[in-house]
């Protein structure tokens, strides 16, 4: 390691990836847009928050808590474009409530995270 490597590091810091608690509010903050399956919903968060990562294993305990805790159910179905039915996953009309006040601390958590200014590094500019 070099100092150079740290003052990569703070000019372009890694992916956060998300814990359980922070994936279980952003599965509900996209399936209020509509219904999703597993790959979807890692592929949509790198896509519009770049700064995060899902893994597999924490995203499907977190859709498992989910279902049994009785707040989304899933159906198989046949998407357009893909070989094997996917999983998908929806949440429960008498879930609603709780789905929207999790995903509001998904939302102000990943908006307060993005703007959040990095910390002037001295020497990062060389």
């Amino acid at each position: 390691m070099k100092f150079e490597d740290i003052y990569q590091f703070f000019k372009d810091p890694p992916p956060f990836y998300l814990n359980k608690e922070l994936a279980v509010c952003y599965v509900l903050a996209v399936l209020l847009r509509g219904d999703s399956y597993g790959t979807e919903l890692i592929q949509l968060l790198e896509t519009e928050q770049p700064l995060y990562r899902l893994s597999d294993t924490v995203l499907y305990s977190a859709l498992k808590f989910l279902e049994d805790e009785e707040m989304v159910t899933g159906y198989w179905k046949k998407v357009e474009g893909r070989g094997r039915p996917r999983r998908m996953y929806q949440i429960r009309s008498e879930a609603m409530q709780q789905a929207q006040d999790l995903a509001r601390l998904w939302q102000e958590y990943a908006v307060k995270r993005d703007s959040q200014p990095v910390a002037q590094v001295s020497g990062a500019d060389r």
